[in-house]
């Protein structure tokens, strides 16, 4: 799965070029606040596309219908969910399943 180019942003962590994005419009749970934002990161170089990291934030996605104030999702948060993902054994460069991390605890659904 690759990240369309398109409404992506491109950060460096450790030296590693990466691109995220967030979803431009929410899940349905997303915009009823039932579930929490989730955002995907990919590295940026390569001619082949690795392991995606799908991180779940613990806030609403910015677009909810409930209209649940939220806070922007900053680059200092996506540098440290890669870091968390690295640790945990995330290899961007290597292909297969996305690789699922959770950041969501204190997540309070409205």
């Amino acid at each position: 799965m690759a990240l369309n180019k398109k409404g992506s942003r491109r950060i460096t962590v450790d030296g590693i070029e990466y691109r995220w994005r967030v979803r431009r419009k929410p899940s349905y749970p997303q915009g009823l606040c039932w579930t929490p934002m989730t955002y995907a990161v990919e590295a940026a170089s390569g001619s082949q596309s690795g392991t995606t990291l799908l991180v779940t934030s613990g806030q609403a996605h910015p677009s909810n219908w409930a209209g649940v104030e939220t806070e922007p999702v900053l680059p200092a948060h996506v540098a440290a969910s890669i870091r968390e993902a690295r640790d945990k054994g995330w290899e961007p460069a290597r292909s297969g399943s996305p690789f699922r991390l959770d950041r969501s605890a204190g997540f309070v659904a409205r």
